[in-house]
């Protein structure tokens, strides 16, 4: 009996997952045919091809590639691609193996297609999507995992990957427009720094030696320049130490603690222009994945807990926390948005209309297309008014400097 009862609980062994095969084949003209199918053997793709009306050939296994999984990192676009062919081939009624397996194939990414790959093997074996889906934390997040365990419990997985793929392009968009705000103005002034760096380097030595020769007395303006390159001339290897020490140990404070994190978070949120774009982008993800979780079938609480890690803002994240906690104790949930005292008046009233009428994620949709229309102007905004403040910064730098290397021209006469 006991004998029985260990063998009872030895645990069924698991399928061969399916691997690779390069296949040739004749078909009933005597043409060549070459293909790859995933299959548990090589004998599963013979009869499959004499399923097809072929002679099966040289049957192999696939071979690796010779550095790995070489490739491009697997990213947004690659995930967003991945949800919305999903959605359109199991709308169609493409078994969910069958159709990894197609876009597995018709990957030009090694890593994406391995990666499809996994989630292929992992389904065929018996597991949910959504099971599969947590084996590859970094490419889908606990937002993306809750919403299609949502889907699958209520039998709308098509519908569910397709409004993610939805959610994730706007989402995109949106960083896009950050990324262009910030970008254009560091890119310009970044571009100023090394052109005036090379002047003081090496245009303005030039014009020292060759004014000294005529023995001339070179301006006051000039000769602060000169100064200037002469100090870096002398101190440019610890002044690039120094330079890069401080970032590498900005960089390491920042990823290590919180509390610097927060505070770079709470300064930017101060910069004027710059501080309204990401007040309104935080504003917006909060507003359309809260809308995008509830509107699943994720209670509030839960939602709100996926949210709170999703708005872009280290500021906003905890004040999200801060709602979820009150509305878990009985708080409404505009109510507690109002405590917050970071959510704009019109957003807690919309709200808490939402709640009222029954339609609390439509609200929410409503309000992330309003905040993304005004990170929109606002992005237009701060081109237009950064543009002339870019061109007078590279002016007095970059004009400074070459007025201050002409200026000894007039006295040159002089000193012949």
């Amino acid at each position: 009996m006991a004998a029985a009862a260990k063998t009872a609980k030895k645990p069924a062994p698991r399928e061969n997952p399916l691997a690779d095969f390069v296949w040739v084949a004749t078909d009933k003209r005597g043409k060549t045919i070459k293909g790859e199918m995933a299959a548990k053997s090589a004998n599963f793709v013979k009869s499959e091809l004499r399923k097809q009306g072929m002679t099966p050939g040289t049957i192999k296994p696939k071979p690796k590639p010779l550095f790995g999984s070489a490739g491009k990192t697997v990213g947004p676009a690659d995930i967003t691609f991945f949800s919305r062919q999903m959605a359109t081939m199991m709308a169609s009624g493409v078994p969910m193996v069958q159709s990894l397996e197609i876009l597995a194939n018709g990957q030009k990414n090694p890593k994406f297609a391995q990666l499809l790959k996994s989630l292929r093997d992992d389904v065929a074996g018996g597991s949910a999507f959504s099971e599969a889906l947590k084996a590859h934390p970094m490419q889908f997040n606990e937002l993306y995992r809750n919403l299609v365990k949502a889907g699958e419990g209520a039998g709308v997985l098509d519908t569910v990957l397709d409004t993610l793929a939805t959610y994730l392009e706007r989402i995109e968009a949106l960083k896009g427009k950050i990324k262009k705000a910030l970008f254009y103005p560091a890119s310009v002034l970044a571009v100023g720094l090394i052109v005036s760096l090379i002047l003081l380097m090496y245009v303005i030595p030039q014009f020292k030696s060759t004014f000294a020769s005529f023995g001339a007395d070179l301006p006051a303006f000039t000769l602060m320049y000169v100064s200037a390159s002469d100090f870096m001339l002398g101190n440019w290897w610890w002044m690039l130490m120094v330079a890069g020490g401080a970032g590498f140990a900005f960089l390491l404070t920042y990823r290590r603690s919180m509390n610097v994190q927060r505070t770079v978070d709470r300064l930017m949120l101060k910069v004027p222009v710059v501080g309204q774009i990401l007040h309104q982008s935080a504003i917006s993800r909060f507003a359309r994945t809260l809308a995008l979780t509830f509107k699943a079938g994720v209670p509030l609480v839960e939602a709100l807990d996926t949210v709170a890690g999703a708005t872009g803002s280290i500021i906003y994240d905890e004040a999200v926390a801060k709602v979820r906690d009150e509305v878990a104790v009985g708080y409404a949930l505009n109510l507690a948005m109002k405590q917050a005292s970071l959510f704009p008046p019109m957003v807690v009233q919309m709200v808490g209309i939402g709640e009222e009428s029954g339609a609390l994620d439509s609200m929410l949709f409503k309000v992330a297309e309003y905040y993304e229309q005004e990170v929109n102007n606002a992005v237009d905004t701060l081109t237009s008014l950064m543009e002339p403040f870019i061109i007078s910064v590279l002016g007095v730098i970059v004009g400074g400097m070459v007025i201050a290397m002409y200026l000894p021209i007039f006295k040159l006469g002089q000193a012949i």
